[in-house]
């Protein structure tokens, strides 16, 4: 049951979207709300595996590049509407996902991490090597821009109130399964898959079940992306893409839905200020996860609240 100030937030969230999207006519500023609801989309997807149900991922990416191939080629190739090819690319990342999951989640710590970089790199391969259907290494040209009846998302204002209310019913879902007998039974698992088992959770089921859940949202992510920019290539969907995914989890703040849009904003926002130091893209991102994780474990959400709470403490003495 979701209590009082959770239905507050969801109103102020609302109303923020609102007046950004009402009140903001530059494409560039536009351009850039849309890709931090984007990437939300896939910090929640890796949050609800990663956060919740403590599952390591580093090929996730791959799952949002499967999503934008599906669309891509339905509906450039096939001439499918996006309405149609929509629930064809979340089935098959959720598809795949089932049958990838299967054997690998079988796996736990720094194996299932390095089972599932393996898979990551499997789909980036075809993406790149299988030119006849996904173009290849040239990317894939000529989507068509997304189309729901009548409706037409051609301009950036309409595809960020589209983009951000697929956030918002995201969001609402997850936190739904969260506040769930299957969140507490995720948060078992979390905290000790024993444990879980020993209790009655059917721990293999739902780490299945939560795996096959971050796959579709991400696929979902990646249909929109597609029908956003026009044209895709494997390098989007890539190991970097992987570990962007990973870090906005763990600075955003693990187990905690908001704060996956927080580190989505904030990783998105980053390359734009930090233009001079794009050739080190990597050693960037790895000085920002030490740093949080060494005086933030828990995130820069959590961690900053925290800071809070002692503040006000020490301040009513």
């Amino acid at each position: 049951m979701q209590d009082k100030s959770t239905y507050i937030l969801y109103t102020i969230f609302t109303l923020g979207i609102c007046l950004l999207g009402w009140s903001i006519d530059n494409s560039y500023y536009l351009q850039l709300l849309i890709f931090i609801g984007l990437n939300t989309l896939l910090a929640l997807s890796l949050n609800m595996l990663m956060g919740y149900a403590g599952q390591i991922s580093l090929g996730h990416a791959a799952f949002y590049g499967i999503g934008a191939y599906v669309t891509a080629v339905l509906t450039t190739t096939y001439q499918v509407p996006p309405l149609l090819a929509l629930p064809a690319a979340v089935g098959a990342a959720m598809l795949i996902a089932w049958i990838v999951g299967m054997p690998t989640l079988r796996l736990s710590g720094y194996y299932l991490g390095m089972g599932t970089l393996g898979f990551g790199m499997i789909v980036h391969i075809v993406f790149r090597e299988w030119s006849s259907v996904t173009g290849g290494a040239s990317g894939f040209v000529g989507i068509p821009p997304l189309e729901i009846g009548s409706l037409s998302f051609t301009s950036d204002k309409a595809y960020f109130f589209l983009v951000w209310i697929v956030v918002l019913l995201v969001i609402i879902m997850c936190r739904r399964i969260i506040d769930s007998r299957v969140g507490r039974a995720l948060r078992s698992i979390h905290d000790g898959e024993k444990a879980a088992a020993a209790v009655g959770v059917d721990t293999r089921t739902l780490k299945l079940q939560v795996f096959v859940l971050s796959a579709g949202i991400a696929a979902l992510a990646g249909f929109l992306y597609a029908h956003l920019i026009y044209f895709i290539s494997p390098g989007t969907f890539g190991f970097m893409a992987s570990i962007r995914i990973v870090t906005m989890v763990v600075i955003g703040g693990m187990a905690s839905v908001w704060g996956a849009l927080f580190g989505a904003s904030l990783l998105t926002l980053l390359p734009e200020w930090l233009h001079a130091f794009s050739e080190f893209e990597m050693v960037v991102y790895g000085l920002i996860l030490m740093t949080v994780m060494i005086f933030m474990p828990r995130g820069l959400t959590r961690g900053l609240l925290d800071i809070y709470q002692r503040y006000r403490k020490h301040h009513d003495r």
